[in-house]
């Protein structure tokens, strides 16, 4: 199954979460797409939830079906619980920590500077968005990337920085120095249906 590429903020509406990290797809209608607007009854089976959970981590980090999947089964393989793992797994992708780091605004914009080659990975270039970022690796951009337009707007406007990165921001750099907690992560998500939805 292919990337989703379709209109995000219809997309959001429809998970019901803010796939841009702003929340600005929810204020005007924070319910559903559709012609019966806020007025449509659905209620979801168990399955249903199961579904609505995997396709709101899964468009909230914009992965496709096959990576998604193979990063659950690789969670499966770790200590710990196999949830908590896979969501530590997706937030150690390289374009994701590019995201949280503040070089990018939304993680879409975060991939396309890694699939354009303006990040480097302890100073060597890598243009694979899926890379896993091994604690203690260093993030930054290469020297003609710094001046972009995109990176300048998304550095001015960031004003969080999560607790296990650490960013200079004269070198525009940051560093993987730990491996998130569960409460650092996304809390709308609940990964326990997606364990489930895939044990069926």
């Amino acid at each position: 199954m292919a990337r989703y590429t379709g209109p995000s903020w219809k997309l959001s509406r429809r998970l019901g979460i803010s796939l841009s990290g702003t929340g600005k797809e929810l204020e005007k209608r924070p319910y559903a797409p559709g012609q019966h607007g806020p007025n449509q009854r659905k209620k979801l089976s168990e399955y249903g939830l199961q579904l609505q959970e995997k396709q709101k981590l899964r468009h909230m980090f914009g992965v496709n079906e096959r990576q998604f999947r193979n990063l659950f089964d690789a969670a499966g393989k770790l200590q710990g619980k196999h949830g908590e793992n896979f969501m530590i797994l997706l937030e150690s992708r390289l374009d994701n920590l590019v995201y949280r780091s503040g070089l990018a605004r939304t993680r879409r914009q975060a991939r396309q500077l890694v699939n354009h080659g303006h990040i480097l990975v302890d100073g060597s270039r890598l243009d694979i968005p899926s890379y896993r970022v091994k604690l203690g690796q260093t993030i930054s951009l290469r020297e003609k990337s710094r001046n972009l337009d995109v990176v300048k707007e998304a550095v001015e406007t960031n004003n969080f920085t999560p607790d296990y990165l650490t960013f200079d921001a004269d070198k525009l750099e940051a560093t993987f120095t730990r491996l998130p907690e569960r409460s650092e992560l996304p809390a709308e998500i609940n990964e326990a249906l997606i364990v489930e939805f895939y044990s069926r």
